[in-house]
C-alpha cells in the first residue's frame, strides 16, 4: 500500500450516525473529550471503523457496557469494533479519550492559541479530537457540553444551557465532522443583530481578544452585507438563532465555516486605517461573506468525498467573488480575479503540481486545498452561468437548494440540475472538472466580401497522470469593433466544441478590429497574432474593461521579453498608454491597474511558453529599467495625478477613495524611480493611513532608501503582529534581488521573528519566494534558505510547510544549473528522516515522484 486514496475506490460507510454527543473537560495538557455516536449498521457484518490520531483511549462501550480487549482493535490511525461485538440494530458508541491541546503545533483538531482553545477540522483534523468516522458524507446533529475555567465556551448551533465553568450547545442541522468547532477563552465580544427577510432577529458576534474590539465594526458590517445579498441573490436565509466569528491569531488558514461558529485567523478580522491597508479591508469583506455563504454551500449541502472539494469550494468563490463585485467595481475586480488565476492556478497547471479540480487520487488531502480547486473551480461556475444564461442558472441553483438540501454530493449531481433546469446536455463541459491543464486557444480571421471569420482551434498540454485530452466545451464572449471605435457587434458567446471550429460574421461594411475573450470568458490561454497597433486600438476603443486592460497587458509583456532576452524593444507600450493616462472618464482603479507591469514569474513563464529559457536576472533588469523609461515618458501626467488623487478627509475604506489611493501609490512608486524617493519619504512622514504609509514604504523599498523608515515602521508597530507581518514580507518582496536571500537570512534571526506561527513564517518565507529573481539567486542561496525552514518547520506545522513548498513548483523552466541547485534542496527535503506525509507528497510530486 502506497498510501493512495482513489475516488473509484469510494463506498458508503456501512452505518448511519443519527446523533452525536460530546463532553469535553478542557485541561491544556488533559483535555478528556466523551463521545456517545447512535448508529445504526446498514451492512450486515461489518466492522465499525473509526479514525482517530494522537488519541489517548480511556475506555468503549456498547450501550453503557464496557468492551473487552478483544472486542476491539487500537491502531495509530483509529480504531475497530469487531463485528461480533456490535448488535443487529442500532446502538450507541461510547468512547472516552484524553488530548494535550497544549502540545498540539499541528494547529489541526483541537489545540491552544495564546491560552485559547481553538479547532480546526477540516480536512481530517476531528479524528484528533475523538474516534469517529471523519468523512464528510457521515452527518449528525451534535450537541455539546464545554466544561472548564475560561469566561467564553462556545460550539456550534445555539446555546441551551450554561452555568459555572460550562456550556451546552446544539446543533439541530446535521453536519459532517470537518464542521464541528469549539473555542473557548478569555474573550469580548463585539455585537449586533440581523433581521431576516422572514422577520427572524438573528444575534451576530465577532469575539477577539480584549483591547481588539475596537477593530472589528468593518467585519461586522461586512457580514450584515453579506446576509443580506444572499437572501437577494440566491434567496437563501440564515438557519440559527445566533451567528458567531472568532479571531484567532495561529491559524493555518484564512478562516473555517463552521457552522454557527466561523473562526478566522484574525489578519481576516481585525482592521483599522492605522493598520490594514485598503486591500485588507476589501479581502476582510470577501472572506467574511465566503466562509457565510458557505452555510448553503458547503454546510447545508457538503461534499461527498475530499473529491469532491471544489463542489463547495469553487462555487463558494464564485458567489464571493460576485458579492465583491456588486459592492465594489465590477470589472476592476474581475480584472484582480484573472491576475489571481494567472498567477497561481496557470502556474499551477503548467508545473509538475497540476490537477484536475476534481482529482481522482489523492496522498494527503491537506494539499488538495489549491487554486485549481478554489480559483478554477470558480471559474466553472462563471462559465456554466455565462452558457445557460442568468435565469437559468438561478432555475439551476433553485433546483440544486431544493433536491440537495442537507445532502453530500458530487459533481455530478450539481451538473445533473443544471441539465435538468435548462435542458443543456453537459456531458463534454464535465471534462473541466475531471481533466487537467489549460486549454491552449488559437486564433485565426478571414475577411472577404463583408464576411468576417474566426476560427479557433483547442488543445491541453500533457498533465501528470493524463497525456492527452479531449476538447473542452469552451464559450468565448466576442465583440466587434470599426475601424474608427464603434462597437458593431456587441459580446457574443461562441461555443467552442471541436478541435477547429469557425464562425462567420455577416453584412460588415469594412473588416472589424475583434475584441476576443471578452470578460476573461474561459480559463483559458488566448494565441493570437496581434500588431502593436491593433492592441493599441484595443487599449483605447475597447468597451468590455477587461480587454482594454489586456490589450495593454499583452504590450506591456511583449516589451518586456523583447527586452529580457534582445535587450532593446519598440517604444509602441510606453505610446499606447498615453491615452489611458489622459482619460479622466475611467475610473482609477483600473487606471492603476494599467500602469502596473507584469509580474517577473508571468514574464518567466511567458518566455518559456515561448520556447525560451527565462534568466530571472534579465527579467527583472527589464522590468525595472521599462519602469523607468515608462515614470520618464509619462512623468507630467503621473506627477498631476500624484496630486490629483490625494484623498481628503478621513479614511474610508470604500471603493471610490480606495481606487484614489491605488493611482496614486501606482503614480509614486514609478515617479520614486526619477525622484530618488523625495515624494515616498513625505507621504510616509505624513500617511494617516496604512495604505499610504505602506504604499510610501514600498517604494522607498524599491529605490533603496528605506533604512530609515523601516526602523520607524518597526518602532512604531512592534507591538501589533499584523502589521509586523507587513514589515517581514514587503522588505523582502522588494529588496533588491542580489540581497534577499541573505536579509532574510537577518530577518529570520530577528526576536520579532516568530516561526511557528503562520502568518508570521508565511510572511518571511512568503516575501522570499515574491522577490523572483531573488529567490532564483544563481548561486543558490535562496532555495538552501528557504529549503532549512521547511525541514525545521515540518516537525512542527506540516501543514503550513507543504502549501509553502510550492514556491519551487517552476523549477523546471529555469537553466541547467538553476535546476541542478533547487533538485539538490528538494532532494534535501525529501531525505529527511521522519518527514511528514504532507510535505513528502508535495516533495515527491515537484520532483517528479508520484
Amino acid at each position: 500500500m502506497d498510501g493512495t486514496i482513489r475516488l473509484a475506490d469510494y463506498t458508503p460507510y456501512p452505518f448511519t450516525l443519527e446523533r452525536v454527543t460530546l463532553r469535553v473537560r478542557l485541561a491544556p495538557r488533559a483535555t478528556r473529550v466523551s463521545a456517545r455516536l447512535e448508529l445504526a449498521p446498514q451492512v450486515d457484518g461489518a466492522a465499525l471503523v473509526l479514525d482517530g490520531e494522537m488519541l489517548h483511549l480511556i475506555s468503549v462501550a456498547i450501550d453503557g457496557a464496557p468492551l473487552g480487549p478483544n472486542d476491539y482493535r487500537v491502531t495509530p490511525t483509529g480504531l475497530t469494533i469487531h463485528p461480533a461485538a456490535l448488535p443487529e440494530g442500532p446502538f450507541s458508541l461510547e468512547t472516552d479519550v484524553e488530548i494535550a491541546p497544549e502540545a498540539n503545533t499541528a494547529l489541526e483538531g483541537l489545540y491552544m492559541s495564546n491560552g485559547m482553545y481553538c479547532t480546526q477540522c477540516e480536512a481530517e483534523g476531528f479524528r484528533k479530537i475523538t474516534y469517529y468516522p471523519d468523512r464528510p458524507d457521515v452527518m449528525a446533529p451534535f450537541r455539546v457540553r464545554i466544561e472548564g475555567d475560561l469566561p467564553v465556551l462556545l460550539s456550534n448551533g445555539n446555546p441551551v444551557a450554561s452555568g459555572p465553568g460550562w456550556a451546552e450547545w446544539d446543533d439541530p442541522w446535521p453536519k459532517p465532522a470537518y464542521l464541528f468547532a469549539l473555542v473557548a477563552g478569555d474573550l469580548v465580544a463585539h455585537s449586533d443583530s440581523f433581521t431576516t427577510q422572514s422577520g427572524r432577529e438573528v444575534a451576530l458576534n465577532i469575539y477577539v481578544r480584549p483591547g481588539d474590539e475596537d477593530r472589528c465594526a468593518f467585519a461586522m458590517e461586512a457580514l450584515k452585507r453579506s446576509m443580506r445579498w444572499d437572501e437577494t441573490e440566491y434567496g437563501r436565509e440564515y438557519d440559527l438563532d445566533l451567528f458567531n466569528i472568532v479571531a484567532v491569531d495561529d491559524f493555518n488558514m484564512g478562516a473555517m465555516e463552521n457552522k454557527g461558529l466561523n473562526i478566522f485567523n484574525s489578519k481576516w478580522v481585525l482592521a483599522s486605517p492605522e493598520t490594514a491597508t485598503d486591500k485588507d479591508y476589501e479581502r476582510i469583506e470577501a472572506i467574511i461573506a465566503h466562509e457565510y455563504f458557505h452555510n448553503w454551500t458547503g454546510n447545508r449541502i457538503t461534499c461527498r468525498d475530499w473529491f469532491q472539494l471544489c463542489l463547495k469550494e469553487g462555487l463558494t468563490v464564485f458567489r464571493d467573488q460576485c458579492f465583491t463585485a456588486d459592492l465594489r467595481l465590477g470589472p476592476v475586480k474581475r480584472i484582480e480575479d484573472v491576475m489571481t488565476l494567472r498567477a497561481r492556478q496557470f502556474r499551477e497547471d503548467q508545473g509538475p503540481l497540476a490537477h484536475p479540480p476534481r482529482p481522482d487520487h489523492y496522498k494527503e488531502i491537506n494539499n488538495f486545498y489549491t487554486a485549481t480547486v478554489y480559483e478554477k473551480g470558480a471559474e466553472l461556475v462563471g462559465m456554466l452561468k455565462r452558457l445557460v444564461g442568468d435565469e437559468g442558472y438561478r432555475k439551476a441553483l433553485d433546483l440544486y437548494f431544493a433536491r440537495h438540501d442537507g445532502q453530500a454530493c458530487t459533481i455530478e449531481d450539481w451538473l445533473a440540475v443544471f441539465e435538468e433546469a435548462t435542458g443543456r446536455d453537459l456531458a463534454q463541459f464535465k471534462h473541466w472538472y475531471t481533466d487537467a491543464g489549460t486549454p491552449r486557444v488559437t486564433v485565426s480571421e478571414d475577411w472577404a466580401d463583408g464576411r468576417y471569420t474566426l476560427t479557433f482551434e483547442q488543445s491541453t498540454p500533457p498533465t501528470p497522470g493524463q497525456p492527452k485530452k479531449p476538447p473542452r466545451h469552451i464559450p468565448i464572449t466576442v465583440g466587434l469593433l470599426s475601424p474608427n471605435g464603434e462597437e458593431i457587434v456587441s459580446s457574443t458567446v461562441l461555443e467552442l466544441t471541436k478541435t477547429r471550429e469557425s464562425f462567420t460574421f455577416e453584412g460588415l461594411g469594412a473588416k472589424p478590429v475583434a475584441s476576443i475573450l471578452r470578460d476573461f470568458s474561459a480559463p483559458v490561454v488566448l494565441d493570437r497574432k496581434v500588431s502593436t497597433t491593433e492592441r493599441a486600438f484595443l487599449l483605447t476603443h475597447d468597451t468590455d474593461p477587461f480587454n482594454r486592460w489586456e490589450a495593454g497587458r499583452m504590450l506591456a509583456r511583449e516589451c518586456l521579453m523583447a527586452r529580457a532576452t534582445a535587450g532593446t524593444a519598440e517604444p509602441g507600450y510606453l505610446e499606447a498608454l498615453g491615452p489611458v493616462l489622459a482619460d479622466d472618464d475611467a475610473d482609477p482603479a483600473f487606471r492603476a491597474l494599467c500602469l502596473s507591469l507584469p509580474g517577473e514569474d508571468e514574464i518567466a513563464q511567458a518566455l518559456f511558453d515561448a520556447g525560451q529559457t527565462p534568466d530571472p536576472d534579465a527579467i527583472h533588469e527589464a522590468r525595472e529599467t521599462l519602469a523607468k523609461d515608462l515614470a520618464r515618458a509619462h512623468e507630467d501626467r503621473l506627477a498631476a495625478l500624484y496630486d490629483a488623487m490625494a484623498v481628503p478627509g478621513p479614511y474610508q475604506p470604500d471603493a471610490g477613495p480606495a481606487g484614489q489611493r491605488s493611482l496614486r501609490l501606482a503614480a509614486l512608486g514609478l515617479l520614486s524611480r526619477l525622484d530618488g524617493g523625495a515624494r515616498a519619504e513625505a507621504l510616509f512622514a505624513s500617511a494617516h493611513n496604512m495604505t499610504e504609509s505602506l504604499g510610501a514604504l514600498s517604494s522607498l523599498i524599491a529605490q533603496g532608501r528605506a533604512e530609515a523608515a523601516l526602523a520607524t515602521f518597526r518602532a512604531r508597530w512592534q507591538g501589533d503582529r499584523l502589521v509586523m507581518d507587513k514589515w517581514f514580507m514587503t522588505q523582502l518582496a522588494l529588496c533588491p534581488p542580489e540581497t534577499a536571500p541573505d536579509l532574510a537570512r537577518k530577518l529570520a534571526d530577528d526576536p520579532l521573528f516568530d516561526w511557528k506561527n503562520p502568518n508570521r513564517f508565511r510572511a518571511l518565507m512568503g516575501g522570499l519566494a515574491a522577490n523572483h529573481a531573488g529567490f532564483h539567486r544563481r548561486d543558490g542561496a535562496g532555495y538552501r534558505f528557504y529549503a532549512d525552514w521547511l525541514i525545521r518547520l515540518d516537525p512542527v506545522n506540516p501543514q503550513t510547510a507543504a502549501r509553502l513548498s510550492t514556491a519551487f513548483e517552476t523549477w523546471r523552466r529555469l537553466d541547467p544549473a538553476r535546476q541542478a541547485l533547487a533538485r539538490a534542496a528538494l532532494e534535501r527535503i525529501l531525505g529527511q528522516e521522519g518527514l511528514s506525509r504532507d510535505l513528502a507528497e508535495m516533495t515527491g510530486r515537484l520532483l517528479g515522484i508520484d
